[in-house]
């Protein structure tokens, strides 16, 4: 039974009828068509994807939404429906009884469409119980029902006017009430029921209202809305933002990629044949430790040879790989649809020639062409918003695993990479993911794109196309050449930008040596000479970059041209019609899309290929292995400590630095550690913590352990929450704590008591308070093992003794826990149960006080060398104590001389760059209130007083137009107006070479044939070339311009951060400093000039666009102009919300790297502690703090695609809608033309408010790196007329007259009234206790600080009168802490190489150095790691002495430069003075 046949039996109703339906001037379709195809479609439409849909709602159930008044009138309309349809069988049925012969299609149809109705009313009520807010599959089939019935109603109608004898009133009046009900479903589908019961976004304070939004808000981007608006009204705060999604939250994401990588590696291990390496054990064969252990670390050593490394990118893709999957279905679609738009627009240029067409089919192609854009439209902001949420799950991913890595990596590990390059890591590298996710899918669109580009243009052209490909193909190899090069560039680039900011941390970190030793413009120098080879590599890349644009610019052209000249001079009779000519431009148009990005992405894929090796690498290193230290259970054996048999290393390959360590010590015993500089003793207490590589033997610790490192590392936080460390607050025994640990006196003194907030490194205390603050943090945890690294040295003698008693002393709080001393201070050894003294990392003698004195060993001559230092020391301290108590209410803590070292124990084995000084203390910062009283102290701890670091503020409103001013001066203003002069000659040509194109097309054919036709391609092709000539020069321009600008940005913002006062860089964090070196630095170098260019070449596209389309449909007139206000309303609209959320993103990146920072410095702490969890968690909050900002700004650049593509497509429908209308009056050429620019103008339109925003976003970099030239700064280092004698000071005669100084404008005089005559020669000594102001009057000298009062005069000369150069040049300091940087150790002292070898051996030799660099076997080139990390503590300090000797100054000032060194190292630097 034939078709026509099921739908009428005698075959009177046909199935397809051609002059009904489309040569007509009034269409219709025939009913055997709208009972079958029309009735089928939206039943097949269901019923695919209802299967689907089910398994997806059962694997994500929402939870359960409670009944409401709109899912019972869903539920009822389909009710109704099944009625509706039940009820046409029924009536078919009933008219058969009555005799009437009835088409099988009466009762098959409606029987069909009523089952259909039953599964939508059973779908409707499962999404319910499955949570389901807003469903796009009943949304779509409701779409699809009703137009299906539309085309049904409209016959319906017609018929009944034509022929009102033959309706059945039963049948129309169920299709009308089944049409209504369809109607009002389609309403209610639009709508959004509640959320389901114990949802997120119940719970949620802000919840994104993406998960509750209706479905065609979703694809709209619809919900972002009320953000937008709120944005527009008033600068966006954080508070506005929404909450993140649970499945783009750390918590979810990270724990994903680093399980899917723990596979990776574990695949890696796996395949060996572990016999291979019997040599290898049988080695180790005598090892007391647990064999397994030795031989898995051989193993894994192996095996990574072996079977190559773990793949990061299989780890990706299973962990990101589903979700992104869809991005590419929509990409797919997509695909297809572009190629709408080029065969519309054939079928229009037909219409135009052909005069018998009626008019319904032009409107027919518009409308055809609207509704496709629109779809092609939303499913493309689809596929980027999937896109872009996986690159943010990716980027949040990436530095979460980087974060945990770090967290457990060995020390040798961490000496590979630097803080540095770890954080570029976080930032740059996890920023190339993000941006290549957006375009990975043309990897296989772009091929996808070209080959049925190709395949239309065959159909059009013919073979002559081969010519174009031909032209495409010798294209890729250049573009590939480019890429590979630009790889290189791309390598290089970054090893020197991970250099630059490796020198401008450590330069930033060590600021205050650099301004007392005058050092800056020698350091300036050396980041300068950086960044000239950093922009030399640029230069390069940006001639590369000038010929890929000229050539991907032209390659469309070239195609055309060459398709155009083999078609036309191959065949005379073949003819360039419009048709021809301007279908192929459009698909020219489409290829040149997928041309261009291949390049781009093929690059970005380089870029990220880079990144991922480094990742990869850094995910690799070796980490701490868990069993360096075995705990055994509380009951298993009297000793707290054992150590048998253990040589320890710092990392695998090395020698032992450790050998034949046997230590037992019982519970509860107080045990000291003693031994020269560099003998060890730290490495001891490292290796309980299983910091070190255990080569042999065992270790175990019984119980908890506390650990204070010797050089305290103090946490951004306020005071009580260093000391709390993440345990819970109790107040008795944090009193208790607070005041065993002598800080109620510091309590009293800062602004906030104990909610002052500590600064980055703890720069607003001084080394004694940093290292008391460490000490209670380690008291308050109540541990059951304490592990002491020095934490005495950097106290004063009496605040040493005090916590020696209160604490560790056999009466103090620790008593009958285990403690481990390790001190160089004699007077609390007697009272020590054991005491172990370490010789060149052995342990030579271990026993009590009276039996090592009895002894007569090694411990007896050490105590007999030094006994009178220390009785000198207590006398000393004694003496203190008698005037303590008059100065109690005297000079506030805040010219606390920083005493001693700050900042992480062992983290001196951790490379850290990050080390000690940064923290300049100037004694003390300026941010705190310092009345002199304490009771007025008391009232003034504000919140507001407890405050120190300035947050990286967020600007408000739109970027000042004076930013681009200056970027443009930057550039020099005769290149930008030749850039953009160059830019409109490019446009100018390519117009012109289109216009006559559509001439050309409307040249009259003659014969078969049309004459001219060598002329006009000789024309069209000189047009082209003018383009590409352009296009080239100002690619050079722009981007030549883009370096200069880069240049000069980055120059005066580094002379103008050196000239900055210390008070800068105790309110500044460093976080914020490096950020602007790094992102800022690089966004100015690498993302601007290439902005500009697609900004100013997206502009120029529009414009011609429009006047192309008015030129050739006036009419287009009246639509352009109301358009044009929407567009420009939109996007005013979308800007002020998206500059805000993109600087709120911005100001919240720094707290996640200050934390990566400040983490890194406190590994082993953290480790010590157990609190890695609490740090990681830490971590996750910041990133998805920072995420809040970035998921809506990405909305918003969806939204606002949305909606300007509809002003696009309305611009392409009315451009084809005004042509229809004038079809008498136009040639085809010049509609032709006007239609494929309207065709473009959606990509351009869209293009340029993106690149309008991302300029204005972008050039916040410009606006944040220029800030700093409005800040404060100190006196000029040199003065142009100097009056100063060459060799001043010739004596050192030293005058302070009535001398004051004060820290801060609105705050007390810090020193007051100082009057002192110091002849030259003399040795002075300044004492005075903690916070007397001894620091203070250093800083004054050296004008750290300026007077406020009061005059210094060197040898007769006023120092306020000099440079600050001349003056600190020619007065020397051996500061608290001794700081090196990363360099030679010639280069650390003597920076400018203003000094003889001979000059620099001596110096050495002075300060008891030369045999130790004698026995380097780089000698002075020895190079030291950042912070000079591999020479131990009392090395570095004599380094600096040896750097103050080398200057021969007659002005030496030592800043309490032996406080924490071993007597030893203070006796020789003594005797070097």
């Amino acid at each position: 039974m034939g078709i026509d046949n099921f739908c009428s039996l005698d075959g009177s109703d046909p199935f397809w009828d051609w002059n009904r339906t489309w040569q007509t001037h009034n269409p219709d379709l025939t009913p055997c068509f709208q009972n079958t195809v029309l009735v089928w479609i939206p039943c097949l439409y269901l019923w695919l994807f209802a299967l689907l849909y089910i398994l997806y709602l059962k694997r994500n159930d929402r939870g359960y939404i409670c009944m409401t008044h709109l899912n019972r009138a869903k539920t009822a309309i389909g009710f109704t429906l099944w009625l509706i349809c039940w009820a046409d069988v029924f009536y078919s049925f009933w008219e058969r009884s009555h005799g009437a012969t009835i088409a099988p299609v009466y009762l098959v149809s409606p029987t069909m469409l009523g089952v259909t109705m039953l599964l939508a009313t059973f779908l409707i009520q499962y999404e319910r119980m499955k949570g389901v807010q807003s469903s796009g599959v009943m949304l779509n089939f409701w779409l699809i029902t009703i137009v299906c019935a539309t085309v049904t109603f409209h016959s319906k109608i017609l018929h009944a006017l034509n022929e009102p004898a033959s309706v059945n009133v039963f049948k129309y009046t169920t299709f009308y009430i089944y049409y209504t009900m369809l109607l009002i479903s389609l309403i209610l589908a639009c709508l959004s029921d509640q959320p389901p019961l114990f949802s997120q976004a119940v719970r949620d304070l802000n919840p994104c209202p993406e998960s509750g939004a209706s479905f065609l808000s979703r694809i709209t981007f619809w919900w972002i809305t009320g953000l937008m608006v709120t944005g527009y009204k008033r600068p966006l705060e954080e508070k506005d933002l929404w909450s993140l999604n649970t499945e783009d939250k750390s918590q979810r994401v990270v724990p994903q990629l680093v399980r899917r990588w723990d596979q990776e590696c574990n695949k890696v291990k796996r395949p060996v044949d572990k016999t291979l390496y019997s040599p290898k054990r049988s080695a180790r064969e005598e090892k007391k430790d647990g064999q397994p252990i030795e031989e898995s670390e051989i193993l894994l050593v192996k095996t990574l040879k072996k079977t190559g490394d773990p793949s990061l990118f299989c780890a990706l893709c299973r962990t990101f790989g589903p979700y992104f999957l869809v991005s590419s279905l929509y990409k797919i679609v997509h695909d297809i649809l572009m190629f709408v738009g080029p065969e519309i627009l054939r079928l229009l240029i037909q219409f135009v020639n052909d005069s018998s067409a009626p008019d319904w089919h032009g409107y027919f192609y518009t409308t055809l062409l609207f509704v496709c854009t629109c779809v092609q439209t939303l499913i493309l902001q689809k596929y980027f918003h999937v896109c872009f949420v996986t690159g943010m799950r990716l980027r949040t991913a990436i530095v979460g695993a980087v974060y945990r890595k770090a967290l457990v990596i060995t020390n040798a590990a961490r000496r590979t990479s630097t803080v540095g390059e770890i954080v570029n890591l976080m930032s740059v590298d996890a920023q190339r993911f993000m941006d290549l996710i957006t375009y990975i899918n043309m990897i296989w669109s772009a091929p996808l794109q070209v080959i049925l580009a190709l395949y239309f243009l065959w159909q059009n052209l013919g073979p002559s196309v081969l010519a174009g490909v031909a032209v495409m193909v010798l294209m890729v190899p250049l573009n590939a050449v480019i890429a590979m090069k630009t790889k290189t560039y791309q390598v290089a680039q970054m090893k020197s930008k991970d250099n630059r900011i490796k020198l401008m941390n450590e330069v930033l970190n060590g600021i205050k040596v650099l301004k007392l030793y005058a050092w800056e413009l020698a350091f300036k120098d050396k980041v300068s000479a950086i960044r000239e080879s950093e922009l030399r590599v640029l230069k390069k890349t940006a001639y590369l970059g000038a010929v890929s644009t000229f050539t991907w610019v032209c390659a469309p052209f070239l195609v055309a041209l060459s398709t155009f000249a083999v078609y036309v001079l191959v065949d005379e009779h073949n003819i360039l019609d419009a048709q021809k000519a301007f279908v192929s431009l459009a698909l020219f148009n489409i290829l040149r899309f997928p041309l261009n990005m291949l390049p781009m992405v093929i690059s970005s894929m380089v870029q990220a290929s880079v990144s991922m090796k480094r990742l990869r690498v850094f995910l690799s290193h070796e980490e701490l292995d868990e069993d360096n230290v075995e705990r055994p259970a509380i009951s298993s054996s009297p000793d707290s400590i054992r150590i048998v048999d253990g040589a320890f290393s710092w990392s695998k390959g090395d020698s032992p630095t450790l050998k034949r360590i046997n230590v037992r010590i019982p519970e509860g015993a107080f045990v000291a550690v003693v031994g020269h500089v560099g003998s060890g003793k730290s490495s001891l207490l490292s290796a309980l913590l299983g910091e070190m590589q255990k080569q042999e033997g065992s270790v175990s610790i019984k119980g908890s352990v506390a650990y204070v490192p010797q050089q305290a590392w103090i946490q951004n936080a306020t005071l009580k929450d260093n000391i709390l460390f993440g345990r819970d607050g109790k107040d008795s025994w944090y009193q208790k704590v607070v005041e065993a640990c002598a800080l109620l006196p510091d309590l009293e003194i800062l602004p906030g008591g104990d909610s002052t907030e500590i600064g980055e490194k703890g720069v607003n205390l001084s080394g004694g308070q940093k290292q008391r603050v460490s000490v209670a943090r380690a008291v308050y945890c109540n541990c059951a093992v304490y592990l002491l690294d020095d934490p005495l040295s950097a106290v004063d003698a009496h605040v040493g003794k005090h916590i020696f008693e209160k604490i560790i002393g056999p009466q103090g709080l620790l008593q009958g826990r285990t403690r481990v001393l390790v001190t160089h201070g004699l007077s609390f050894l007697p009272q020590a149960d054991l005491i172990l003294v370490m010789v060149d990392g052995e342990i030579t003698e271990m026993g009590s006080y009276t039996e090592l004195l009895g002894r007569q060993g090694a411990f007896a001559e050490f105590l007999h060398t030094y006994t009178n230092t220390e009785q000198e020391e207590v006398e000393e301290s004694v003496g203190e104590e008698g005037w303590e108590a008059e100065d109690e209410k005297g000079k506030s803590e805040e010219a606390v001389p920083r005493k001693g070292l700050e900042n992480g124990g062992p983290a001196a084995m951790l490379g850290q760059s990050l080390n000690s000084l940064n923290a300049a203390g100037t004694g003390k910062t300026p941010q705190k209130t310092e009345p002199n009283d304490v009771a007025t102290a008391k009232k003034t701890k504000s919140a507001e007083a407890a405050r120190l670091t300035e947050a990286d503020k967020a600007n408000t409103g739109r970027v000042k137009l004076s930013v681009f001013w200056e970027y443009m001066k930057a550039i020099g203003l005769p290149l930008s107006i030749f850039s953009i002069f160059l830019f409109f000659c490019h446009h100018l040509s390519s117009l012109g070479s289109n216009y006559w194109l559509s001439l050309w097309t409307d040249d009259p054919v003659i014969n078969n044939t049309q004459p001219n036709r060598e002329m006009r391609l000789g024309v069209y092709g000189a047009l082209g070339i003018s383009q590409g000539i352009a296009v080239f020069c100002y690619s050079v321009a722009v981007s030549v311009g883009g370096i200069l600008a880069s240049r000069y940005l980055h120059q005066t913002m580094l002379y103008n951060i050196l000239r900055s006062p210390m008070s800068f860089f105790e309110r500044t964090p460093s976080g914020n400093l490096v950020n602007r070196f790094a992102k800022e630095t690089d966004t100015i170098d690498s993302v601007i000039p290439s902005i500009i260019k697609m900004f100013m070449g997206s502009m120029f596209n529009v414009l011609g666009s429009c006047a192309v389309i008015l030129i050739a449909t006036p009419l287009v007139a009246i639509i352009i102009p109301p358009l044009g206000l929407f567009y420009f309303f939109v996007q005013r609209f979308y800007v002020a919300s998206s500059r805000q959320l993109k600087r709120l993103e911005s100001v919240s990146r720094s707290p996640v790297y200050t934390h990566f920072n400040e983490t890194l410095l406190g590994t082993s702490v953290i480790r010590a502690f157990g609190e890695q969890q609490r740090f990681i968690t830490e971590s996750d909050g910041r990133v998805d703090h920072n995420q809040k900002a970035y998921f809506p700004s990405i909305v918003a650049n969806r939204w606002l695609a949305v909606r300007l593509e509809f002003v696009g497509n309305l611009i392409v429908t009315s451009a084809a809608l005004f042509a229809v209308m004038a079809r008498d009056s136009l040639s085809p050429g010049i509609m032709g033309l006007s239609i494929s620019y309207a065709l473009q103008v959606t990509a351009s339109l869209n293009w340029l408010v993106r690149m309008s925003s991302e300029l204005e976003t972008s050039i916040v970099a410009v606006e944040k790196v220029k800030e700093y030239g409005d800040t404060e700064k100190e006196a000029e280092w040199r003065l142009e007329h100097s009056t100063l004698p060459a060799g001043w000071p010739t004596a050192g005669h030293i005058e302070i007259h009535n001398f004051g100084l004060r820290y801060r404008e609105d705050l007390e005089l810090a020193i007051s009234d100082i009057s002192v005559n110091i002849e030259g020669a003399e040795k002075v000594g300044i004492v005075g206790r903690t916070g007397a102001g001894k620091s203070s009057l250093t800083l004054g000298l050296f004008r750290i600080i300026e007077a406020a009062q009061g005059e210094i005069r060197i040898d007769g000369v006023n120092i306020a009168e000099l440079g600050l150069h001349e003056l600190r040049s020619r007065i020397t300091i051996i500061p608290q802490d001794p700081v090196l940087f990363s360099g030679s150790l010639r280069m650390n002292l003597d920076p400018f190489d203003g000094y003889t070898d001979e000059e620099v051996w001596r110096a050495l030799e002075l300060a008891h150095l030369k045999n130790f660099v004698s026995g380097l076997p780089d000698k002075l080139n020895h190079e030291c790691s950042e912070g000079g990390e591999n020479l131990s503590l009392g090395q570095r300090q004599l380094v600096c002495l040896a750097r103050a000797l080398l200057r021969k100054t007659k002005i030496l000032v030592l800043d309490e430069a032996t406080a924490a060194v071993d007597l030893e190292t203070d006796n020789l630097m003594q005797s070097s003075n």
